[in-house]
């Protein structure tokens, strides 16, 4: 695979000074002369091996294989980047359905009864702390100053290391995204400020604000959309960042931002992606090559093992009653029927425009589609999205850690963010084009016009709906229902919403998650969100 190889020994240095940090979260270094120290950049390729350690961070947990976390106090698959994403993302909404509750803080999500005691909010928080952390000290060793008392003269490697530093604000940037779009607020810590500052705590705007600066200052200088190395970032993703972040404008500063938002669409559509040929082919293990991925969360069997979300899923969609683990690149029994489906997100592709629709991979036979009991594996539909096996039938190099790469941003997505902007109102757009992205897109599933809309059908409630059946188990729908005033409240319920079998509607404060015990307590000028 071409893939930026993060090999566990690149980030070993890196890493090992945190592991006595994150007891508490408070993951800032505590001496400048031990963690990444001159022996680390003995060499001219240590600092590329020190970007490959902060890209690393999104993938694995700790130093030790896939059971070890730097995160302390919790299971190290609670603290995966991406799988803390998921959870947060689809399983606290109408898409899934965790069988084994005794796995810690699952239940909680899913049934949205959390707290600030629930270990996947602390893994999630504690996890972007940390990548916040890992970039501060990455640019604090890299300034001209560090660099010229190292020796490092030679101009290629000066040259690079520039690019590293504005890839790594961008995944900076990232981990703020993700913090202000779950919690609402985070301490905010850069590499101007002295190492163990707990930082101050911005809100929304402020982390708005943050980000959005961040990334226009940076990227005029990260490299073209497709021109890097697979698994690293390019101007496509910091457009990808923004265009989120001007997307759900009116949740994070009342403000709506649809016309900046279609400018940075029609900024990566630009950007040389297409949509590839078969829908599926981009959940599979060789995704890497896929037309339309502008990010993934990378996934190796053999040289990344870790529980992540494609890992989680691949094992977890797996039926108990069929035992079909083999047809997608895992054992036969998989996860023993982990993951099923809630009934609300099944019937977006109820009707007959859908017989043929390759994103409805639900297998329905021999099953109810209610679920009245979540610990009964046979009762709920389930899925088979992802794979572990390629797209010519090769099998994965582990039958448990897959070699799956977890799609964060792709086009298909951008498609639908521009149609949103042109229905509600957005300069920069078209609703003639964007009924023709919408349709391509219906296309691709259907191998033809079958299933094309008119315009008439284009409205806001569609656009909702077709996100979850193109983008489902892709970590969108909590902030999609949110964006829609469809997540809180009782306008629209699901199975089990709020701890009721047929669902009720959530108080309003739920459409942020609680700041963590544990990090309150590590910070002081953090404060807890409202009515938690």
């Amino acid at each position: 695979m071409k893939k930026l190889k993060y090999n566990i020994i690149y980030i070993l240095g890196f890493l090992t000074f945190f592991t006595s940090c994150t007891d508490d979260l408070n993951v800032t270094p505590e001496d400048d002369d031990i963690f990444l120290s001159d022996a680390f950049f003995s060499t001219n390729e240590s600092y590329k091996q020190g970007l490959a350690g902060i890209y690393g961070n999104l993938s694995l947990t700790g130093l030790n294989g896939a059971e070890s976390s730097n995160i302390q106090g919790i299971d190290a698959g609670t603290s995966q980047y991406g799988r803390c994403l998921w959870y947060m993302q689809d399983l606290a909404a109408d898409q899934a359905i965790w069988s084994y509750e005794s796995d810690p803080g699952v239940g909680e999500i899913q049934r949205n009864t959390w707290n600030a005691n629930n270990p996947i909010l602390r893994g999630m928080f504690g996890r972007a702390m940390f990548q916040v952390a890992l970039v501060n000290e990455y640019l604090r060793q890299t300034t001209p100053e560090k660099l010229s008392s190292r020796g490092v003269t030679d101009t290629q490697l000066l040259n690079d290391i520039a690019l590293y530093r504005n890839e790594v604000k961008v995944l900076r940037a990232l981990a703020y995204y993700h913090l202000m779009d779950l919690f609402g607020k985070a301490a905010l810590v850069t590499e101007n400020d002295p190492i163990n500052t707990a930082g101050p705590e911005y809100d929304r705007a402020e982390l708005f604000n943050y980000i959005e600066s961040e990334l226009t200052s940076v990227l005029p200088s990260l490299k073209e959309p497709r021109t890097n190395e697979y698994g690293r970032l390019d101007k496509a993703m910091a457009w990808m960042i923004l265009a989120k972040l001007y997307l759900n404008a009116e949740v994070y500063i009342n403000q709506p931002k649809y016309t900046e938002c279609a400018a940075m669409c029609n900024n990566v559509i630009g950007g040389g992606y297409t949509l590839e040929d078969n829908y599926l082919d981009n959940f599979k293990a060789d995704n890497h090559t896929s037309t339309e991925m502008i990010f993934s969360i990378q996934s190796d069997g053999t040289a990344t093992q870790n529980y992540g979300p494609t890992t989680v899923m691949i094992n977890g969609q797996v039926g108990s009653l069929e035992q079909n683990g083999a047809s997608m690149g895992v054992g036969a029994g998989g996860w023993g029927g982990a993951i099923r489906l809630r009934k609300q997100f099944v019937q977006k592709f109820d009707g007959i425009q859908f017989n043929n629709d390759e994103r409805k991979t639900i297998i329905s036979a021999e099953r109810p589609i209610e679920i009245a009991s979540i610990s009964t594996q046979k009762q709920g539909y389930i899925l088979a999205k992802y794979s572990n096996i390629s797209s010519t039938g090769v099998p994965g190099s582990n039958q448990t850690f897959v070699d799956t790469d977890f799609p964060l941003f792709r086009l298909a997505d951008v498609y639908l963010m521009y149609a949103e902007c042109a229905l509600r109102g957005g300069g920069n757009t078209t609703t003639s084009q964007a009924l023709t992205y919408v349709n391509n897109l219906r296309e691709r599933a259907n191998n033809g016009t079958t299933a094309n809309i008119l315009s008439s059908d284009l409205t806001l409630d569609f656009i909702l709906d077709e996100r979850a059946r193109e983008l489902h188990w892709e970590s969108h729908r909590r902030q999609d229902l949110i964006r829609f005033h469809k997540f809180t409240g009782g306008s629209y319920n699901w199975t089990w919403k709020g701890n009721s079998q047929s669902g009720i509607a959530l108080p309003a404060h739920f459409n942020v998650y609680p700041i963590p015990a544990a990090s309150l307590a590590s910070n002081p000028n953090l404060t807890q969100n409202p009515n938690y």
